[in-house]
């Protein structure tokens, strides 16, 4: 990744230097582009902005984030007062939280689907008895943590049939994966924490849009809100970036080898991974996503919650920890969060792969399963 970089001038330095001013010299009106205030622009994004739309195939650079939150709220943002959205039900849940305070406050009319259902997205897009159609998609494939995979591309023509802005949260698939602007898609959404940083070092969010009316209104919507990053991060970002090729290639390899013997495991009732073709997700995966399925893996495991809390005790590689795409492998049993989706099995346990090697993370993972399902 040769993007992002400064110009090759005798001595000067090959990353973009960190900057960490709050504000800059600035005399009389500030022209379009001139730095004069961190909460509205700093140089030290640009590189990193860059980057990212470039991997998304975007005709201008992302908008950062100070959180993946903070750029999903800036993404719903751009539906009309009482404009109706479609999300999916099992979506993350900061998503479909967020979501549900907007409806409760009357800000917007609130419709959640099964993602993976095409017939019923196309339904709801369509709205009908008294509901008017939608004004905004989101579309997260795959979901998190139940890894269903939507009919992107399907799904964007209905939703653009009806006159729908169209989000996709790419935060798991990741650019590499697949880029949803190639489908038609509007926006597209990450929480840059996750395997676009890859490191679990930063909080950052970036929202790529299609056209320059939507860029313009996410820019005046970070400045407005407060929600800008440091330069600090956006350097941590970028240098996570320049890696992301590596560490994807790594991680899927290591996803689809665990995803196999886990499927045979017997302290697991059910596995919920795209790569696998007995998942409800194989074929459009197999179409939709380039370089495999992902890093994320989720399974049930044979016992209940109980055995479930117990394999994040017994694992001495995963880390017992929340959040996913470094290149630590880390698990959690979702439900012990009060705020996940009722969908979501009590017993369910997220895995997110990391860069370890792959035969030492299953003795680990193999270990820890058998001792929290045997007999007490």
């Amino acid at each position: 990744m040769a993007a992002g970089r400064p110009e090759w001038d005798q001595g000067a330095p090959v990353n973009p230097p960190v900057i960490l001013s709050s504000t800059f010299i600035s005399r009389g009106v500030p022209t379009p582009g001139e730095p004069s205030y961190a909460r509205y622009d700093n140089p030290a994004h640009h590189a990193v902005e860059q980057v990212i739309g470039l991997l998304e195939g975007a005709d201008r650079s992302g908008v950062l984030f100070a959180s993946g939150m903070a750029a999903i709220d800036a993404a719903l943002s751009l539906i009309p007062s009482g404009g109706r959205l479609v999300v999916p039900a099992h979506a993350y849940n900061g998503t479909t939280t967020l979501a549900q305070a907007l409806a409760q406050d009357g800000r917007i009319r609130l419709s959640q689907v099964a993602i993976d259902k095409t017939e019923e997205v196309v339904e709801a897009l369509k709205g009908g008895a008294g509901a008017a159609p939608a004004a905004m998609l989101w579309i997260e494939t795959p979901t998190n943590p139940l890894m269903e995979v939507a009919d992107g591309p399907a799904l964007i023509e209905a939703a653009k049939a009806v006159g729908a802005i169209v989000a996709v949260d790419n935060t798991l698939a990741t650019p590499l994966g697949q880029r949803p602007l190639d489908w038609g898609a509007d926006l597209v959404v990450h929480s840059a924490s996750k395997f676009l940083g890859g490191h679990s070092d930063l909080i950052m969010g970036a929202v790529c849009a299609a056209s320059a009316e939507h860029d313009s209104a996410l820019r005046d919507f970070r400045r407005i809100h407060g929600a800008t990053p440091s330069g600090f991060d956006a350097f941590l970002l970028l240098r996570g970036i320049r890696t992301v090729a590596l560490r994807l290639d790594r991680i899927n390899a290591s996803a689809a080898t665990l995803a196999r013997r886990l499927d045979s495991h017997p302290a697991v009732d059910k596995i919920h991974y795209p790569g696998l073709e007995t998942d409800p997700g194989y074929a459009l995966a197999k179409t939709q996503m380039r370089g495999g399925a992902g890093g994320v893996i989720a399974i049930e495991v044979r016992g209940g919650a109980d055995a479930a809390d117990l394999v994040a005790e017994y694992t001495k590689i995963w880390a017992p920890a929340t959040s996913l795409g470094g290149v630590e492998s880390m698990l959690e049993r979702r439900q012990r969060w009060p705020g996940e989706f009722a969908a979501v099995p009590a017993n369910l346990v997220r895995l997110s792969v990391g860069i370890e090697d792959v035969d030492e993370l299953w003795a680990d993972l193999d270990q820890a399963l058998t001792r929290a399902c045997e007999p007490k």
